[in-house]
């Protein structure tokens, strides 16, 4: 299932709401909308932050009236040609989607990854902060990055070369929002476990048709915390502390199994 059919299937199903508040921050950009009488707010990565600074192309084509938008339009942004945009529809589709708490366990990314690629080639798409600790936790790790952070990332265009190695594949959420994903999970084996990875990720099962073994999130606990943090330019580690929960969910349990 590629990205656009991923999106026309998960948008339809999910519930409408009203959208109380849209906000866009350095580094993250938040939902909040009421559905059924409860509260929810999403996040996703702010894309784009600087091409439109000196221009007068608006980067938000109904700003100041995005929350008298139902809360569906809202999420249909996903598919805006405007990267911030995308970041705005994404962040309402993760405030939409219905909880899944049957499937949530509480486990960083970091801890899944260290357990499927025990002894075995992880490559992951996209550098995250914890690289240096997951390292010497699998067999080998191999980084995949736009913008290299240390001296053993490795280039986004060496992905055809280096994401066949892969015995377990880390994706970035990031790759939905800039539309790589579907190039880069056509370059892996067949049969290779894949997990997605990073706050803006949806957490709905939609996405393991999609390939993906376990899906590793976020999900908002204290909303008014946390949008007060992100409006003042937090950054993750930081709304982490304000009441993010990190999860991870599967439809096979037994991935996650501490004993395996």
């Amino acid at each position: 299932m590629n990205r656009e059919t991923l999106l026309a299937r998960l948008l339809p199903d999910l519930p409408d709401g009203r959208i109380l508040e849209v906000h866009i921050g350095m580094h993250w950009t938040a939902v909040l909308a009421e559905v059924d009488g409860v509260i929810r707010c999403g996040l996703s990565a702010t894309m784009d932050k600087e091409s439109h600074r000196f221009t007068n192309e608006p980067a938000i084509s109904r700003a100041d009236h995005l929350t008298e938008l139902p809360a569906r339009q809202l999420a249909e942004h996903v598919y805006s040609p405007h990267a911030a945009e995308i970041s705005i529809g994404m962040a309402a589709i993760n405030a939409l989607l219905p909880p899944r708490p049957d499937l949530w366990v509480d486990l960083h990314s970091k801890e899944v990854l260290a357990r499927l690629g025990a002894g075995k080639t992880v490559v992951m798409v996209g550098h995250f902060p914890y690289v240096p600790e997951l390292r010497p936790r699998v067999g080998c790790l191999l980084v995949l990055e736009l913008n290299p952070k240390d001296e053993q990332d490795l280039p986004a265009e060496a992905a055809p070369q280096v994401i066949p190695q892969a015995d377990v594949l880390a994706v970035t959420a990031m790759t939905l929002l800039n539309r790589t994903f579907d190039e880069l999970i056509a370059l892996r084996r067949p049969g290779t476990p894949m997990v997605i990875v990073g706050p803006s990720t949806p957490l709905s099962p939609l996405l393991f048709e999609a390939g993906a073994v376990v899906l590793s999130g976020a999900v908002v606990e204290n909303p008014a915390a946390v949008l007060r943090g992100l409006k003042e330019g937090a950054t993750f580690h930081q709304l982490r502390q304000m009441g993010v929960r990190l999860v991870s969910m599967t439809a096979d349990a037994t991935l996650l199994d501490e004993s395996r």
